[in-house]
């Protein structure tokens, strides 16, 4: 029996990998246009990054710019103080701070911030600074500098520490206004409520020296009774008592008309004027204050004109002018134990005015004092009222004239006034 034979055909395997198949051109074309998009793509992004990183950059150059244009520009003095160094190196300061301080930015870049103070700083403060600072505590309060002149000026300080992203102090930063004009501006306001105030009392004052004067006219009326009939009993005899009588009631006369000028004054009557020897009033003044002078051992000398002409006024407003002045030299000479002389004189200044100079050798006028002078209620005496120089210069202008005061060459001040001989009676 034939065996059957199986013949088995095995497949072939299929090629791990096909061969790609050729592009045609078409297709190439779009294949290599995609690719170049792709790649124009690319570099539109990367030049769009690169101009956003110049755009960013450029900010930050502007804003840098303009910060610091604005520091410069600023009227607040601004400074940098390295923390890193013991000694307060100042490391910026913007024009403000120069024009503050009078220091140039040579002589302000390195320098110890502290050393700028002026050497009659207060060093209580600046060891309160330096104490607070380095705690790390910012300083805040207001206080007397002095410019790189020497010229004292009132500021505004502030300085606050600057720290690291690790919490280190690594400068200070400080800013300080000039706060001197308002400091004055406070002050003028302080002075002008005083000035109120004091108005309101001397208002105050004038009821009760009505008053007063009423009540003194009394006395001295029979002070003067009294002198007068002593000096009628005494008759041709007691020369010496008689001259003391007399002495007494010149005394008590002029102290009545004083009172009366005063009443007149309170009541705003015009002073009748009437024709006056300028030197006479010079020497009976300085015979009303001879005993002050004598007993301060101080010397009045007189230069009077001789020929001196007359002058319309009135006789109790000038004395008390001249008063004035030669007291307000005698309290200057106290202050200066080698001043001993006070010398009053008299001259034509030209032909229709007379000259009275009152000079002392004192200790003269400080250059601050010098424009308030005669302001009223401005005094440099701890018990003064302000009203004595003022009411002199009132008194001189109603007359026509003017007063002035400037100090000596050599020491002491000068107080002069003038008076024109015709006067117009509108006092």
């Amino acid at each position: 029996m034939k065996k059957k034979i199986n013949i088995k055909i095995r497949k072939a395997k299929e090629p791990l990998s096909k061969k790609r198949t050729p592009l045609n051109l078409k297709d190439r074309v779009l294949q290599q246009s995609n690719e170049l998009k792709e790649g124009a793509d690319r570099e539109k992004q990367g030049a769009d990054r690169e101009k956003q990183g110049a755009d960013r950059e450029k900010q930050a150059e502007e804003q840098i710019l303009i910060r610091n244009k604005a520091m410069e520009a600023t009227t607040d003095a601004i400074f940098i103080i390295d923390a890193k160094t013991p000694n307060f190196i100042i490391t910026y300061a913007n024009l403000s701070f120069q024009n503050i301080t009078g220091y140039t930015k040579k002589e302000i870049l390195g320098q110890n911030y502290f050393l700028l103070y002026g050497p009659s700083a207060d060093l209580r403060i600046i060891d309160e600074i330096k104490k607070t600072i380095c705690r790390g505590e910012s300083f805040y309060g207001e206080m007397l500098k002095f410019r790189k002149n020497g010229e004292k000026y009132w500021c505004l300080l502030r300085i606050a520490p600057v720290r690291d992203s690790k919490g280190v102090i690594t400068h200070y930063v400080g800013i300080k206004s000039d706060t001197t004009l308002m400091k004055q501006r406070n002050l003028k306001i302080e002075e002008q409520r005083e000035e109120l105030l004091h108005v309101t009392r001397v208002g105050k004052l004038a009821e009760f020296v009505s008053s007063l004067a009423h009540e003194i006219s009394q006395p001295l009326t029979a002070i003067l009774s009294y002198a007068q009939a002593a000096q009628r009993m005494l008759k041709d005899r007691e020369p010496q008592l008689q001259e003391i009588l007399q002495y007494i009631i010149n005394d008590d006369q002029r102290a009545a008309e004083v009172i009366k000028r005063m009443r007149y004054l309170l009541k705003k009557t015009k002073p009748a004027l009437e024709p006056l020897d300028f030197n006479v009033i010079i020497q009976d003044t300085v015979s009303l204050i001879l005993p002050q002078v004598t007993a301060k051992g101080k010397i009045v000398k007189f230069e009077l004109d001789e020929n001196l002409p007359l002058i319309q006024g009135d006789r109790i407003q000038l004395q008390q002018v001249v008063l004035n002045l030669i007291s307000n030299s005698l309290e200057a000479m106290e202050e200066n134990k080698d001043s001993h002389e006070l010398i009053i004189r008299t001259s034509c200044k030209d032909a229709d005015t007379i000259l009275v100079q009152v000079k002392d050798s004192g200790s003269g006028i400080l250059p601050e004092n010098m424009k308030k002078l005669f302001t009223h209620f401005f005094t440099s005496k701890p018990d003064g009222l302000g009203m004595g120089l003022s009411i002199s210069r009132s008194i001189v202008e109603a007359h026509g004239g003017y007063l002035n005061a400037e100090n000596n060459p050599d020491r002491g001040a000068i107080f002069y006034f003038t008076i024109p001989l015709n006067k117009k009676d509108d006092l």
